[in-house]
């Protein structure tokens, strides 16, 4: 069963995902807050499996609600907005997010995120992830944090890392790179635990952040 948290400043909201969510075998809704501070004290009390968080809202915004809570690891968080390029959404992923979608999201494709971020996927698209980090790096003069991150990565892995930031799923690397789904998986893993990732939306973010892909390229 997979447990949920729901965080939205607007009850109506709310009571829309818990019908959704309500209604599926496999989750159940065990907590429902208004705001990120309460969120932030639903999660170590619950500790549920997934966050649903909104990131507009009073008391703490869900960014830092998201920050405090994935650094606990009391939960994973799927982040909600109205906004598909929202400097909001984009901080929420830095900080540890495992997925971003729109609220109007069609009610099967939300659900299907829950269960792969509750998995330990990331659901976030490469294409929206990378509009965002186009936004962001234009607003902030295109600073770029330091690439020797990267020296610990082997040149196959760095190809493979280029590859995920510009959103090809592990089929497509396969396919691109002549190699079996197998060993690009294996990559993926590598390049995750070498750098310290929770997934591959933090990739796509600091293949962008180190300039390894610069806006525009994707």
């Amino acid at each position: 069963m997979i447990r949920v948290v729901l965080v939205d400043d607007q009850e109506l909201m709310r009571v829309g995902f818990r019908m959704v969510l309500g209604a599926q075998p496999d989750m159940e809704i065990v907590g429902e807050a208004g705001d990120g501070e309460a969120a932030v004290r639903l999660a170590a009390d619950l500790r549920p499996d997934v966050v649903l968080m909104d990131v507009r809202m009073p008391v703490l915004d869900g960014v830092e609600a998201t920050k405090m809570i994935t650094s606990a690891g009391t939960a994973k968080v799927l982040v909600m907005t109205t906004f598909d390029l929202d400097e909001y959404a984009l901080s929420a992923l830095k900080n540890g997010a495992s997925g971003f979608m729109l609220k109007d999201t069609p009610p099967d494709h939300l659900v299907a995120a829950l269960r792969s971020v509750a998995s330990g996927d990331a659901v976030v698209s490469p294409s929206v992830t990378r509009r965002l980090l186009d936004r962001f790096l234009g607003t902030t003069g295109g600073e770029l944090r330091d690439a020797s991150v990267l020296d610990a990565l082997t040149e196959r892995e760095r190809e493979v890392l280029v590859l995920i930031a510009q959103g090809l799923s592990n089929t497509e690397i396969a396919r691109k790179l002549f190699l079996s789904e197998a060993t690009v998986k294996t990559h993926v893993g590598r390049v995750l635990a070498k750098l310290d990732l929770r997934d591959r939306v933090q990739a796509v973010v600091l293949a962008y952040e180190t300039g390894l892909v610069r806006p525009g390229e994707a």
